[in-house]
């Protein structure tokens, strides 16, 4: 036998990687294609007729004839959106302050205070998740109404309106969400405790070792928590329908329904043109955070 015949040593195996591209992975990208012309159609449509005529949309067109960029200006005056736009700001900002310094000071005391019945208090956190906002919407609004000292309440929250339409109603009961202080818990357990028994050795008190040490090595669930709140707080319809009777105190989502109550007299350039400003902020949030964000909810659960 020549030595032709022979196979060659050390020669390569050959390729069993399949050629082509697989039909579960072009199924994949047909459902992924479909789900997102599916979701972004009405946002598109949304924009397109903030832009149009009245006439326009009576006839049903997808393109305007014209882009009438008055529509937005005109908005702000057919409807106080501006005093709306500043409500829900002051709102956002508020409910994530508060959130921030209750629910990342309950996730450090979870994860690294020796407390007697944490693991108690850690199940009663993941159960309340499972909780839906809407069972606890009566409660929740009688316990506002009854604050002590406030609205015209007694010492035993009788005779007034407590909380109910004031911004101390708008912004502390949604501020302490379990969910928020679950995810603080898990960040900060994934911290080596070495880094807080070595600030205790040098003398650093507890509150020092949470705010110094260990909250400066978790800003990807701090982002993550506010991108969360603002989101929530800016889109809060709900709980701010119940409890403002004040045109004063209605936020943006509240306002924007109040300009559409009746359907024979909806201005729906106007009304699309407020409902596009009132997304672009939070698209703007979501882009500029979103690093972090997806880091954040990535390293969710990395250590129990």
């Amino acid at each position: 036998m020549t030595s032709a015949t022979l196979p060659a040593v050390g020669s390569a195996k050959p390729s069993t990687k399949p050629s082509g591209v697989r039909p579960g992975r072009i199924v994949l990208y047909v459902v992924l294609v479909v789900g997102a012309i599916l979701m972004i159609t009405p946002f598109v449509w949304m924009v397109l007729t903030a832009f149009k005529s009245d006439l326009e949309i009576m006839k049903f067109s997808w393109l305007p004839g014209e882009l009438r960029w008055r529509n937005f200006s005109e908005a702000m005056q057919t409807a106080p959106f501006l005093r709306y736009f500043r409500n829900s700001l002051f709102i956002a900002v508020g409910e994530t302050a508060f959130t921030l310094a209750v629910c990342t000071t309950a996730g450090y005391a979870l994860a690294k205070m020796p407390l007697r019945g944490g693991k108690m208090l850690l199940n009663y956190f993941i159960l309340l998740l499972l909780v839906p906002f809407q069972i606890i919407l009566v409660p929740l609004f009688l316990i506002v109404k009854s604050i002590p000292l406030f609205g015209g309440n007694n010492i035993l929250g009788q005779g007034g309106i407590g909380w109910l339409n004031s911004w101390w109603g708008l912004i502390i009961p949604l501020g302490a969400a379990p969910l928020f202080t679950f995810l603080a818990r898990q960040f900060y357990v994934s911290l080596p405790d070495e880094l807080a028994q070595a600030a205790r050795v040098d003398g650093l008190g507890e509150f020092g070792i949470f705010w110094r040490i260990m909250t400066p090595l978790i800003k990807p669930a701090l982002i993550t928590i506010c991108v969360f709140q603002i989101e929530a707080a800016w889109n809060g319809f709900l709980w701010p329908l119940m409890i403002t009777t004040s045109d004063t105190m209605r936020p943006l989502q509240l306002g924007l329904a109040i300009f559409s109550q009746n359907p024979a007299e909806i201005q729906w350039p106007y009304l699309m043109a407020g409902t596009a400003l009132a997304t672009l902020p939070m698209i703007v949030l979501f882009v500029f955070a979103q690093k972090r964000f997806v880091e954040g909810m990535a390293n969710v659960g990395i250590k129990g």
